[in-house]
């Protein structure tokens, strides 16, 4: 059992297992420190660092990337990664924690995370599923202090109870949930590669006007384009105020071609619960506060999506199953255009200028607006990709919930290694 000097609830620890406070596990040089204290405004030339945004459900999103000058990240060598530390999250939503790639070396950290390099003696694997495990996070939870907001000190970091297996477990467990994780990823690659062949098709057909041109030139087809959708295109161009537009489209705004939609009830983080039928979507790129029974604040459907787009973070997403919300995250669908055509027409288009309500600005955004017959057609065309990469997403939610299944049975001991492949080698 752990000794009472942490002033935590007991760990158990299986036999032929030990058990270390996280301090003694990481290199003795660099220890564990919290990165930039200021790292002052947006350098476009300086080093990107990682903040608690950044962290999420075990992965480093490099979406939204501060850089900060050469000069102030000069002062924080310690911190500098290498590849192979493990990040946590002090401030705010505490205890996120993930494995830094080394595509990731020579990037640095913001003050809200702790770099955890570990012994070359442990996998950083190991440790970050230590660190995800449901006693290490209530321990982080239960030691956080919350005067203004959730912030957990480097001391208690320090302390935190590690369980080591010996090897060769303490390997085979890290293999299992990696191959878990990789397949999590693999999906998630596959799935950002098709939102980006959505957008190059609508940035080829919209923007660029390509197959306008081709009609233009003399072509009697394009690539990738329905005979019925190239024969409802135009075959010349008139000017307007954004240069060269197709004869008959029109420059409008975001705020002509989207609808508001109401989203009844809002939840927040006192209101929602760790499960149930409805989720309720944050203003982050892909995250859920919580969940509740009640009914849905917004219906959406795989034949009738809805786009969702954060008030002040600018992040937006499409979605497929009802939904509920917190408060500035604004769905929408599509007016007089095709509901995915808005959604890609739009996505990124609205960038953060300060911590405020971008809604007024996101519908300012200007495009260039084919009759609504085109933008059903390039509706039916990415259907199929987004529904492909909705698939994806769930089946990593499911090996996400067989992953958070098996990782706290096979760190009790209480599951062997060859049953938790045999499960792996299921799904």
């Amino acid at each position: 059992m752990l000794t009472d000097a942490l002033d935590s609830p007991a760990l158990e620890v299986p036999e032929g297992w030990e058990c270390a406070p996280l301090g003694d596990l990481v290199e003795e040089e660099r220890g564990i420190s919290y990165g930039i204290v200021q790292p002052g405004q947006h350098d476009d030339n300086g080093v990107p660092i990682v903040r608690v945004n950044n962290l999420r459900t075990g992965r480093i999103l490099i979406d939204d990337v501060l850089r900060v000058s050469a000069g102030v990240e000069a002062n924080y060598s310690r911190t500098r990664l290498r590849g192979g530390e493990v990040l946590l999250s002090l401030v705010g939503t505490v205890g996120e924690c993930a494995v830094v790639p080394k595509e990731l070396a020579g990037w640095n950290v913001a003050r809200a995370v702790a770099v955890i390099p570990p012994r070359a003696d442990i996998d950083p694997h190991w440790l970050a599923m230590c660190l995800r495990s449901g006693d290490i996070q209530s321990l982080i939870r239960a030691w956080a202090t919350t005067t203004v907001q959730a912030t957990l000190n480097l001391r208690d970091v320090r302390r935190l109870p590690i369980l080591i297996a010996p090897e060769p477990d303490r390997s085979s467990i890290t293999q299992a949930i990696k191959q878990l994780e990789a397949k999590i990823e693999q999906n998630r690659r596959s799935g950002r590669a098709l939102e980006n062949l959505a957008r190059a098709t609508f940035k080829a057909w919209f923007v660029d006007f390509e197959p306008v041109k081709a009609k233009a030139a003399g072509q009697t087809s394009f690539r990738g384009m329905p005979p019925a959708a190239f024969a409802a295109l135009p075959d010349r161009f008139t000017n307007s105020p954004l240069g060269p537009v197709p004869e008959g489209w029109q420059l409008k705004t975001a705020g002509d071609v989207v609808k508001r939609l109401s989203v009844g009830k809002k939840f927040d983080q006192k209101t929602v619960k760790a499960a149930g039928a409805i989720p309720v979507l944050d203003q982050s790129v892909d995250g859920i506060i919580g969940y509740h029974d009640e009914a849905p604040g917004v219906e959406a459907s795989v034949a009738a999506p809805v786009a969702v787009f954060a008030n002040h973070t600018c992040n937006m997403r499409l979605l497929h199953k009802s939904f509920s919300t917190i408060q500035n995250v604004l769905p929408f669908v599509g007016e007089s255009v095709n509901t995915l055509w808005a959604y890609f027409g739009l996505l990124s288009r609205q960038k953060v200028i300060e911590y405020k309500g971008h809604w007024p600005d996101f519908i300012l955004q200007e495009l260039v607006v084919p009759p609504e017959t085109l933008t059903h057609f390039y509706g039916d065309i990415v259907r199929s990709l987004t529904e492909l990469k909705w698939a994806l997403e769930s089946e990593s939610t499911k090996l996400a919930t067989l992953r958070d299944y098996l990782l706290p049975k096979l760190l009790s001991g209480r599951v062997r290694v060859r049953e938790a492949e045999k499960n792996t080698d299921h799904t």
